[in-house]
């Protein structure tokens, strides 16, 4: 396990090859997308390219389905709210971990020329860094 002392960017800790869902795709193409990858959660990316919020499954059943919305005619892009939250692939991994706690999200993407490159989650902490790093991130996050 590595330490923040040593100097880590968030390229060296992310999971890279992040898959993205455009604003305009159903619903329904993004959980077939996240069932495909076994993942939870998909950047929302717009026509520009950029990012323009992240889904995730929970945000489809609760903020969809469960209010009547449905999946094969409603937008990635009608559940993405307020400022996305990203980082650069060479920013500190200390910025990466106090943005995740302060805004608490538990995955952040990462962005190499407003590019999406790949995306930091609690998982890659637990993998690439300490007990101490990991257990202050997921307990502040978790509030």
């Amino acid at each position: 396990m590595m330490t923040l002392t040593t100097e880590l960017l968030a390229k060296d800790i992310m999971t890279p090859g992040a898959r993205c869902i455009g604003e305009n795709d159903s619903l329904e193409t993004a959980a077939r997308l996240m069932a495909d990858l076994d993942i939870g959660s998909l950047p929302i990316c717009g026509e520009d390219g950029k990012l323009k919020g992240m889904l995730t499954d929970r945000d489809i059943v609760v903020k969809a389905i469960a209010n009547g919305h449905a999946a094969d005619t409603t937008t990635a892009g009608a559940l993405a709210e307020g400022r996305p939250f990203m980082v650069d692939t060479e920013d500190d991994a200390r910025h990466v971990l106090e943005l995740m706690q302060e805004h608490q999200v538990r995955r952040i993407p990462v962005i190499d020329d407003h590019v999406l490159v790949g995306i930091v989650a609690e998982a890659d902490i637990a993998r690439r860094l300490d007990a101490q790093d990991t257990g202050e991130t997921v307990e502040r996050i978790s509030r």
